[in-house]
């Protein structure tokens, strides 16, 4: 287990908490505890996706995905960013991240390897602040695995497949570097403010590129029928990262449109949760 100095760095406090999930440790343990079953089977992957929206939506979706896996002590989680920010992509490379449920470290060993094999991935903490795509990702892992570490990356969405190929390559390259096994987690929701009808039908054409580890082919056709997948750059870096590692196959773990929770199918948000073995 690599070793952090508590305190160094920067610390990026939380900015969602009380918004996307509750502010307060009990209230979020209780909540975590009602989307999370540690006894689910697990299987060892590569990557996952999972959404990022309030809880209160896609956390049943982000639940099962994480409960589906076996969870290692470090991660690179490679999340959209929903405001411009200046690098393509912007990584931290110290520093501890805080969530109601404590903090956690930055991995430095494996931030630095990632860094040294891309001059597109910078370290520049002021990226991540304000966002929420990747900060809701972590009480999930901290409710199943509370001794981890991890590399935060936020993904501009001016990358071109070209660059997300690049940053695909340096993350499979800096986990082989570390010689420690890492779970990359692309943060995504799927289509936006559609109908259900069509958010399903949209979404599937993703899903299927994802199932198939076609990075290419997500990419293309996001882009081609106009898909509002959020983080479908994210996703498609993960998985040429998680083809070069060796995955084999990936699995459609839930799906889910925010019409689920409010009851109105006329304009939904799609989640979906996969892992990649």
């Amino acid at each position: 287990m690599e070793k952090h100095a508590k305190g160094a760095g920067p610390l990026r406090k939380a900015a969602v908490s009380g918004y996307f999930y509750p502010k307060d440790a009990p209230g979020l343990n209780r909540l975590l505890g009602s989307l999370l079953d540690p006894k689910s089977e697990k299987k060892k992957a590569r990557a996952v996706v999972s959404p990022h929206a309030g809880y209160v939506y896609s956390g049943s979706v982000a639940g099962a995905v994480f409960s589906s896996v076996e969870l290692p002590d470090l991660f690179v989680i490679l999340a959209p960013s929903h405001r411009p920010i200046r690098p393509l992509f912007a990584a931290m490379n110290d520093g501890l991240w805080e969530t109601p449920l404590g903090s956690v470290p930055v991995s430095v060993e494996l931030a630095e390897a990632i860094l040294a094999e891309s001059k597109s991935v910078v370290s520049e903490a002021a990226a991540h602040a304000g966002e929420h795509s990747l900060e809701v990702q972590l009480p999930f892992i901290q409710f199943l695995r509370p001794d981890f570490s991890f590399v935060p990356i936020a993904v501009s969405p001016r990358a071109t497949y070209r660059d997300l190929e690049e940053l695909g390559g340096a993350v499979a390259s800096g986990i082989r570097r570390t010689g420690r096994e890492a779970l990359i987690v692309a943060s995504s929701d799927m289509s936006h403010y559609v109908s259900k009808a069509e958010a399903r039908v949209q979404d599937f054409k993703a899903i299927k590129k994802i199932l198939a580890l076609d990075p290419r082919g997500l990419f293309d056709i996001v882009q081609a029928d106009d898909i509002s997948m959020c983080g479908f750059q994210p996703v498609t870096a993960a998985l040429v990262a998680a083809r070069i590692l060796g995955a084999e196959k990936a699995d459609l773990i839930a799906y889910a449109t925010s019409g689920d929770t409010t009851g109105d199918d006329r304009e939904v948000v799609g989640y979906a949760g996969l892992r990649i073995l």
